[in-house]
């Protein structure tokens, strides 16, 4: 069994290294979903001399990214779709009934953008198993940047929505604090302003699994802690109760081990641990003068939507920042807690669909992309 740096076993701070790294492949047991019916871009682009929040100078920096549907002649029909810890640039495969055609997010005539957060394994640059030292330590703003910059090379002033859950409504919440006169919408589900003591706690608890489990079975435990952490226990007694299979064991038991060694088969285990880590240092009002200040300008365009009874991150901790700046708080009821972004796919996509209908109402900037044309940073295959 490998053991993983003892960097894991601590956030990862104070790393001073130079970053360059070539996009990882697409994990090769990863199941190939079917074509979808309109136009889609799945490359890769690079980035040269990114600064992260930290100081740090990363010379290269690779982000994968998929694009679904196609940009108009306006650019304002770009909807930026951010995952959570362990998602894929599949959005439309993870959010079904969300994205689709006839659905909120509609790829025939929208052009849904969703790239693989700097640090991730699914093609951006970000530190491995093998590598671990291969990107300082990065923030949920550094993520939120990256992105920008993305859109700065497809020639994307301000995207109709910016939205995700958790770690993906994280990175929302900091695009939004970070670049106010970009947003047209935003809508950040089940993610707090500012890591939570129970976020901590659960992280550390999966970061010491990690430390004592190794790359494979420390992952794969890890995992069966985050399962516990996204669903609720009445959820897991209405699916499984005390029933067994056929060989003997509890329902429940192989669930969790189903999706321990899942997430093992097709993500990095030490991506895994600087994401997390990334999640600890979250906060949006850190050196912007407080949460006010820091989403204030940009409240009348943003959506927190909050679950009851998740366990994570608690719709109370939602609500707050929301009811703080002055946002618009909307409520998720789910059996399922944390994971209820993802799989209340109807309750979701009608409070997507009354963002987009909001932000198309909204004037786009007039500025210039600050950046870079689309022909100045090409993507590499």
């Amino acid at each position: 069994m490998s053991t993983l740096p003892p960097s894991l076993l601590a956030p990862r701070v104070g790393a001073q290294r130079v970053a360059h790294r070539t996009a990882a492949p697409v994990p090769s047991g990863a199941h190939a979903p079917a074509a979808p019916a309109w136009a889609v871009r799945d490359e890769t682009i690079t980035f040269r001399d990114v600064v992260l929040n930290a100081g740090d100078h990363v010379e290269r920096v690779d982000v994968h990214y998929r694009l679904e549907g196609a940009i108009n002649a306006a650019r304002d029909n770009v909807v930026l779709v951010v995952h959570a810890l362990t998602g894929t640039v599949h959005a439309a495969d993870w959010w079904k009934g969300v994205i689709g055609e006839g659905a909120a997010l509609d790829p025939t005539k929208h052009a849904i953008l969703c790239a693989n957060l700097l640090g991730g394994c699914n093609g951006s640059t970000g530190p491995s198993t093998s590598d671990p030292d291969a990107l300082p330590p990065f923030s949920t703003r550094d993520q939120a940047a990256v992105l920008a910059r993305l859109l700065d090379a497809l020639g994307v002033t301000s995207p109709l929505l910016v939205c995700g859950g958790s770690l993906g409504g994280m990175v929302t919440l900091e695009f939004a604090a970070s670049f106010p006169d970009r947003v047209r919408g935003a809508v950040c589900l089940a993610a707090p302003a500012a890591q939570t003591a129970q976020g901590l706690a659960w992280n550390a608890i999966m970061r010491r699994a990690i430390a004592l489990g190794g790359d494979r079975d420390g992952l794969a435990l890890a995992r069966m802690v985050g399962m516990l952490s996204y669903r609720t226990p009445e959820s897991l007694e209405r699916r499984f109760g005390r029933s067994q299979s056929g060989g003997g064991g509890f329902q429940v038991n192989e669930w969790l081990d189903a999706h321990g060694e899942k997430l093992v088969d097709r993500f990095d285990t030490t991506s895994y641990g600087a994401l997390i880590d990334a999640m600890d240092v979250h906060d949006v009002g850190r050196g912007r003068g407080g949460l006010a200040a820091a989403l204030g300008p940009v409240a009348d365009r943003l959506t927190g939507v909050g679950i009851p009874g998740d366990l994570l991150y608690p719709d109370s901790c939602v609500r707050e920042w929301a009811q703080a700046v002055s946002a618009r708080y909307v409520e998720l009821p789910s059996l399922h807690g944390h994971d209820g972004f993802l799989l209340e796919t109807e309750r979701v996509a009608k409070i997507i669909a009354e963002a987009v209908t909001a932000a198309e109402s909204r004037t786009v900037p007039t500025r210039k992309a600050a950046g870079v044309k689309e022909t100045d940073e090409r993507p590499e295959q």
